[in-house]
Formats: structure tokens, C-alpha cells, sequence
């Protein structure tokens, strides 16, 4: 797959070959041509979540940039000679851009997160960083945005223009929204953060740095939220490892078929052409 930009490919992915400081220039760069454009902070659930879900895997293409939030992102990257690559991760990312804007050039919006939180987010990144100047927060409801409220949101978006817009929603949701709404909101560059809004408003601890970068955040999570995370870990995890190993051997990882399904093993559901280990992947 021909990617636009110079990106890494990972499973039909496009990771942007960057890092932390690289990503930051490129952004204040975007802000200051005031060009529209949304940022995917992409890991192993986004890559496996595009395996099945090809609107989803074209929006990560389209973005303006797609970066390598896991680690596994980045080895990848440093086995397809991209050495420069290093992990931009969402929760670094909102802090280095949050310090790079501090003089009160750019302005920021927080939409997402649970209530309160964007609220919450605002003061402490406010305490940190003085002379941000966060314009307003959003919480959306859980389900798809009403016409009143897309209203109501456009109207806010109008008055404020903020040029770079914080999404803290899920994956693969905060994609979905971005791709919808950049082009319907007054804003130059919106960036998918997820967590990263729990994260620095203190709700949820973060792992240890050592643990970031030996690639082990997930395990780490997992800990915190068993509940929530144990499977999707597990399924992707197991499912990124299966998938690229069938790619350096240039197999072709089968995806998903919609419609088609037979039950096997009393699992719920799976696609006829798949089989054996990587059936049980799928519907773990």
C-alpha cells in the first residue's frame, strides 16, 4: 500500500515515521498555515481494530498524521530502518503541544471524557502550564451527537475557533468523530488522545515510565481495569502478534468477511473462510 506521507506500513496501516519532537514541530508548523487536518495516536487496538473495519482503516490513512502511540509500533518502525521513529504517545503529545503553546498563541478545546473530567483536565493543565489558553470543554453523551447538540456544538465551535481540539474519547470512536466533524467545526487541527484525559486529571494513574517503554503499559492497565481490558488486551495482543508474523512471512492475513458466519466451538459468530488458531483469536 503507497501511503502520502513517509509512513511506516503495519498491516495496511500507515504509522508516521516520527517522534516526540518531530511530531510537535510538524503540528505547531500545521497550526500556523492553519490547515485542517486530525491526528491518530495509533497502538496495537487501532491497528487490529482496522483489520476488520476498512472505513476505519482509511480514516488512520487519511489523517494528517497517524503516530506511533505503542511500542510495538516503534519496533516495527526500527525493523523497516525507520530509526528516527520513536513512540508519540497521546497523554506526552497533549503536554509537549500544551508547553509549546503556553505563550497563548494557539488556543485549545477539551472534548470528552467523563463528566467532569474535561473540566477537571482544564484546571490541572492550566495550574502546569500558565498562559494556556483552553476556550472551552465539552462532554459529549455517550451515543451518537442529536442534530440539536451537533447544533449546539457548531455554534460553540463558531464562537470560539479554537485552533487545536483534544478528543478524549475511545478507539475507534475519537477517529470516527474526527474524520466527521473537522470539516463541520471551526478548528484547524483536532487529536485523539483517549486516555490521556483520565490520565492528567488525575482520575487514573499512569504506568511507570520503565514500564512504558519496555512495552508493557498494557499489562500494566490490565492490572488497574481487569474487567474492561483483560480481553481486548488478549484478543488484540494475541491477534497483532498472529497477523504480523503471517505478513514477514508474506501471507496474507485473512480480515474479516461481514454477512457470511457459522457457529464453531460455541463461539458467537465467526467468518466461514477463517479456521483453527485464528478463529479462536477473533472471538476471544
Amino acid at each position: 500500500m503507497a501511503f502520502q506521507k513517509e509512513r511506516v506500513d503495519v498491516l495496511g496501516v500507515g504509522i508516521s515515521a516520527l517522534n516526540l519532537d518531530s511530531a510537535k514541530r510538524t503540528i505547531l508548523e500545521r497550526l500556523e498555515k492553519r490547515e485542517k487536518g486530525y491526528i491518530c495516536v495509533t497502538g496495537v487496538h487501532g491497528v487490529i481494530e482496522a483489520q476488520d473495519d476498512s472505513k476505519f482503516r482509511n480514516i488512520l490513512n487519511d489523517s494528517f498524521l497517524t503516530t506511533p502511540d505503542g511500542m510495538p509500533m516503534v519496533w516495527v518502525s526500527w525493523l523497516r530502518k525507520h530509526h528516527e521513529v520513536d513512540r508519540v504517545y497521546g497523554p506526552d503529545l497533549m503536554l509537549e503541544m500544551a508547553e509549546a503553546t503556553q505563550n497563548g498563541k494557539f488556543t485549545h478545546f477539551l472534548y470528552g471524557g467523563r463528566p467532569g473530567i474535561a473540566e477537571l483536565l482544564q484546571k490541572r493543565l492550566e495550574d502546569r502550564f500558565p498562559g494556556i489558553r483552553i476556550v472551552g470543554t465539552y462532554t459529549p453523551p455517550f451515543g451518537p451527537l442529536s442534530p440539536d447538540q451537533t447544533r449546539e456544538l457548531e455554534k460553540r465551535f463558531q464562537d470560539l475557533r479554537p485552533d487545536m481540539t483534544w478528543i478524549g474519547l475511545s478507539t475507534p470512536k475519537q477517529e470516527k468523530f474526527m474524520a466527521e466533524y473537522l470539516p463541520k467545526l471551526h478548528t484547524t487541527v483536532m487529536c485523539g488522545v483517549g486516555a490521556a484525559f483520565d490520565f492528567h486529571s488525575k482520575v487514573v494513574k499512569q504506568a511507570p515510565r520503565w514500564i512504558q517503554r519496555a512495552g508493557f503499559e498494557w499489562l500494566y492497565r490490565t492490572i488497574q481495569e481487569p474487567r474492561r481490558l483483560f480481553w481486548r488486551y488478549l484478543r488484540n495482543n494475541t491477534r497483532f502478534l498472529w497477523r504480523y508474523g503471517l505478513s514477514c512471512l508474506g501471507l496474507e492475513p485473512p480480515r474479516r468477511e461481514e454477512g457470511v458466519s457459522i457457529a464453531f466451538l460455541g463461539c458467537r459468530g465467526v467468518p466461514a473462510r477463517y479456521s483453527g488458531f485464528e478463529t479462536l483469536v477473533e472471538e476471544l
